[in-house]
């Protein structure tokens, strides 16, 4: 953006213009961080999120050692910036790490002239972060020159009211999101936990009891490969595009104007780093090469067993450097084994939770796209708040 077009009460100026930008410090050659407490935490990338620190990993200076590098603390407030080896995180410093070495890998923004909370807006901002995968050095270890770091342009409001009610209205975006992530994140661990006590008969559904049945699930399953004449690569060049899923070793990848099966399966991705994860197949549908399909017979819940299949490490496996499903030896185990009633009512449970979760992605999906729409407004001055 030029300084003709600038909106309204706005300046463009260099980021060493707003703040003040300096380097962390390794420690001395030969000495170590400690996980013992200090009274000197240190901060390293790994530590870094977008937005802040993780202080749950931190590790501290030697009380002998922190002398030697005792210029090179940030204060709670600063804004730290990564510039070796994962670029661009930033976040400001919490309280508790006021007086915290930082790492030599990033690098720190102080004395700050304009809103914190609206300059790290700014710095987690699609624009600032696409000039820095631009012109980051390639090699070995990708790096963020001190200089680049401090010629950043920042849009900025003159007018401080401005940038705080920016980044209030961001933060509150934020909120939004961060407060999805977290329920998302236990729904997740109260589904983990329903299915492994589910799975197990360490819970069972009201109206349920008696033993569960010791089987070997070959004999409730029947299976075979894909079609292995069906090349993934052939079949996108071919331009036969259609209302049909075919089934890749990554999932129901292609749509195609042709179908060879029909009705309800699981499919297997048979080879690879992913062997073993599963895919649900309904309707009319094909598997092409490197897949393997799965079909329940009598006293085998399909929607069931799906739930314990979609786990990689249900299946055995074989080879080293290009691991493979073992479909026979793995449907030989012994297995616990509900009615078929119960096996609905364990999967009718684990189903709805399932789409509880996935309309709460789709909220934060939504959520997201709302807060980089409110960025790309409010951080360029097309959308004023004052």
């Amino acid at each position: 953006m030029s300084k003709g077009t600038l909106p309204e009460g706005w300046s463009l100026k260099r980021l060493d213009e707003l703040a003040r930008v300096t380097s962390g410090k390794r420690l001395p050659k030969g000495r170590r961080l400690s996980t013992a407490q200090t009274d000197h935490p240190y901060i390293r990338v790994t530590d870094m999120f977008m937005g802040g620190v993780d202080t749950s990993g931190i590790q501290y200076v030697p009380d002998d050692v922190f002398p030697e590098i005792a210029q090179f603390t940030v204060a709670a407030g600063d804004i730290f910036i990564s510039c070796a080896g994962t670029l661009g995180l930033v976040g400001i410093v919490p309280e508790s790490l006021h007086g915290a070495n930082l790492t030599e890998n990033a690098n720190r923004i102080w004395s700050i002239q304009c809103d914190r909370r609206f300059l790290l807006s700014v710095l987690m901002s699609d624009r600032i972060q696409s000039v820095i995968q631009n012109i980051q050095t390639v090699g070995a270890q990708p790096k963020l020159a001190l200089g680049r770091i401090r010629s950043f342009e920042i849009l900025c409001p003159d007018n401080l009211p401005e940038q705080q009610a920016i980044a209030a209205a961001l933060s509150d975006a934020d909120g939004v999101v961060a407060g999805l992530e977290r329920v998302i994140a236990k729904k997740r661990l109260i589904k983990q936990g329903a299915m492994q006590d589910l799975l197990t008969a360490r819970r069972r559904l009201p109206g349920f009891s008696g033993e569960w049945a010791k089987v070997q699930l070959k004999d409730y399953t029947s299976h075979g490969s894909g079609n292995s004449g069906l090349i993934k690569g052939t079949l996108q060049r071919s331009g036969r595009v259609g209302d049909y899923p075919a089934f890749t070793a990554s999932g129901p990848d292609l749509m195609l104007d042709f179908f060879e099966q029909e009705g309800d399966a699981i499919i297997i991705s048979a080879v690879g780093s992913r062997c073993g994860k599963a895919f649900r197949a309904k309707g009319k549908w094909s598997a092409i090469a490197n897949t393997h399909v799965l079909r329940c017979r009598e006293g085998l819940d399909v929607d069931f067993a799906f739930i314990f299949m979609n786990d990689e490490d249900f299946w055995l496996k074989g080879g080293t450097g290009q691991p493979f499903v073992l479909v026979r030896r793995t449907l030989e185990r012994p297995l616990l084994l509900p009615p078929v009633n119960e096996q609905q009512a364990i999967a009718s449970v684990l189903r709805d939770m399932g789409a509880e979760i996935q309309n709460l992605e789709s909220r934060l999906t939504k959520a997201r796209a709302v807060k980089e729409g409110m960025m790309q407004n409010l951080l360029t001055g097309r959308v004023r708040l004052v």
